[in-house]
């Protein structure tokens, strides 16, 4: 539908003609409109374009241009529709502007259909929210203004929630997004925008706030909203911040890939389950290379002659007889790119990864060698301990793996120590101890490294299929600045002996420390003031120059 015009070129666009579409286009018959009877056609033009129409109108006249604009007009029965009027302007004699004809056509269809292209374009179909392209093109535009504003990305980046998509399907993970979208979009208002950017992440784009503590107390709010919305589900996530200024404000992408890395690094932060990082400069190059470690990693996975790992050995002292009775397995990776890495920097990569699964293989079979050299010089009544992982625990051909490796390489069980850290109960607290039940059954002993500083308690610790307990060096360090005023770790020992667990203190460095552990009758020492880790071959010497060291009666 559609009407021809002639109109003056004055602010009513006074109607000289109408043709008879005009009653189907607007509701109102020719008649009602030709020189402004009943209504003026400006009338019907929606106030927020008239002020534009007429400043397009004047730029076409001036520049002898012929005329197209789309705007909307409100019909007599109240209905707003999109229009796409065509025209130019007619002059007479003197070059002055005499009328101005053409044609103005219906397009609301066609604008529907732009328009729910359009948002689909610029939202995300589940929520509802705004997208990334359109955040990613609202921050182009800002960066082109002056603004003295502070203003900020905060990211919230919930992948873990992936999880829930094996475990209850796709839709159930979906609706678990929706809701926490609802509940995050009640903090936006003006200054405050939510967008969702990609599969189980938000990034809210706050403007105009105070200061960094500011940011960090929104920040607050938000997590307690997401624990509280999770609380069912028991997932958690990371919120990452990036504060834009004059420098990073033109470059869009990388300011998001910023604020992924610093989402990333608050997933990854321990005891909490929903982290909070600001990103700065060092982040990028720590990401960078936690990378090429997934690769070093992943290298370590395909290559069975992969010599990179190598394992050293910290002697363990029995208090009552002064001799080392064990040592624990330290391993390391030699890399050709990134020189030598320290496990605290590749054992949670690598389970995050589940790379830790053929790396612990590799562990095992290193340290398997290394009980047999232990033998061939006469020390066959020494024990390694080898640190597990729950991924390496859980795996359903673990036991069966490993005692096979034991019987491949003629390794005595007795001399196994496995030691698991208290946190892994915190996963399956019944099936972990079941399966540490199979293993102290064959012989092998089992210890719970970092003891108080994770899931369990001494109340529970009667339940637990464990021998030892390694009482982490947090406590030792803790006996120099308290002295005889810390009684925490004398109760840990007493208690753990009235269980029948033996004891460990790992972090032992100073001479008052070893005082104090053997005053309160701890049976073993660990730490620098006994020896720092050492090779396979300088750990062999140095049984070999221990007096107190027992050789087995076969030598």
């Amino acid at each position: 539908p559609g009407m021809a015009y002639r109109c003056n070129y004055d602010h009513d666009w006074t109607m000289q003609y109408v043709s008879d579409g005009c009653l189907n286009l607007t509701g109102y018959t020719p008649e009602n409109l030709i020189y402004n009877k009943d209504k003026s056609y400006n009338d019907l033009i929606t106030p927020e374009y008239r002020q534009t129409l007429w400043k397009e109108w004047k730029r076409i006249i001036d520049e002898k241009l012929p005329f197209k604009y789309e705007y909307e007009i409100t019909t007599a029965q109240g209905e707003r529709k999109w229009v796409l009027e065509m025209g130019q302007a007619t002059y007479n004699e003197e070059g002055e502007v005499e009328a101005l004809e053409g044609i103005i056509l219906d397009i609301s269809d066609r604008k529907e259909i732009e328009n729910n292209l359009k948002f689909i374009s610029e939202h995300d179909t589940w929520t509802g929210l705004y997208n990334r392209r359109y955040l990613e093109n609202l921050l182009a535009r800002e960066a082109q203004t002056e603004s003295t504003d502070k203003r900020a990305l905060i990211g919230i980046n919930l992948s873990p929630i992936q999880s829930l998509s094996m475990t209850y399907g796709f839709h159930y993970a979906q609706e678990v997004v929706k809701k926490v979208a609802l509940s995050l979009n009640k903090y936006c208002n003006d200054k405050c925008q939510l967008y969702n950017t990609y599969e189980n992440r938000f990034i809210f784009y706050i403007k105009d706030y105070i200061n960094k503590s500011e940011l960090t107390v929104f920040c607050e709010n938000i997590i307690n909203t997401l624990e509280s919305v999770l609380v069912i589900e028991r997932t958690g996530g990371g919120i990452g911040v990036v504060e834009i200024d004059e420098y990073n404000k033109y470059d869009i992408e990388q300011l998001l890939r910023n604020l992924l890395i610093a989402s990333e690094k608050a997933i990854n932060l321990y005891d909490t389950r929903f982290g909070l990082c600001f990103f700065n400069v060092d982040m990028e190059a720590q990401i960078m290379r936690e990378e090429k470690i997934k690769l070093e990693l992943a290298e370590i996975e395909a290559d069975d002659n992969y010599d990179g790992i190598f394992l050293h050995f910290q002697p363990i002292l029995d208090l009552k007889s002064n001799k080392i009775t064990e040592f624990e397995a330290l391993v390391r990776i030699n890399s050709n790119k990134l020189g030598i890495l320290m496990p605290a920097e590749f054992i949670p990569i690598a389970e995050e990864t589940k790379l830790i699964i053929p790396l612990g293989k590799k562990t095992f079979i290193q340290a398997f060698k290394f009980l047999n050299k232990l033998k061939e010089n006469g020390y066959d009544t020494i024990s390694v301990s080898i640190n597990i992982s729950v991924l390496q625990l859980i795996r359903d051909d673990f036991i069966k793996d490993l005692f096979q490796l034991m019987e491949e390489m003629q390794v005595n069980p007795a001399n196994i120590i496995l030691e698991i850290t208290e946190s892994m109960f915190a996963s399956d607290y019944y099936e972990i101890n079941w399966i540490l039940g199979i293993l102290k059954d064959s012989g092998i002993k089992i210890a719970i490294d970092d003891f108080g500083t994770g899931y369990s308690s001494l109340s529970r610790e009667r339940e637990l299929n464990v021998n030892i307990i390694k009482i982490d060096k947090y406590f030792s360090d803790k006996l120099l600045i308290f002295k005889d005023k810390e009684p925490i770790t004398g109760d840990i020992i007493s208690m753990a002996h009235k269980m029948g667990h033996s004891v460990v203190a790992e972090g032992v460095e100073h001479e008052e420390q070893r005082q104090y552990f053997e005053n309160k009758g701890c049976d073993k020492l660990q730490g620098f003031l006994i020896s720092e880790p050492l090779d396979k071959e300088a750990a062999i010497e140095f049984l070999k120059n221990n007096e107190d060291i027992n050789r087995s009666k076969s030598m």
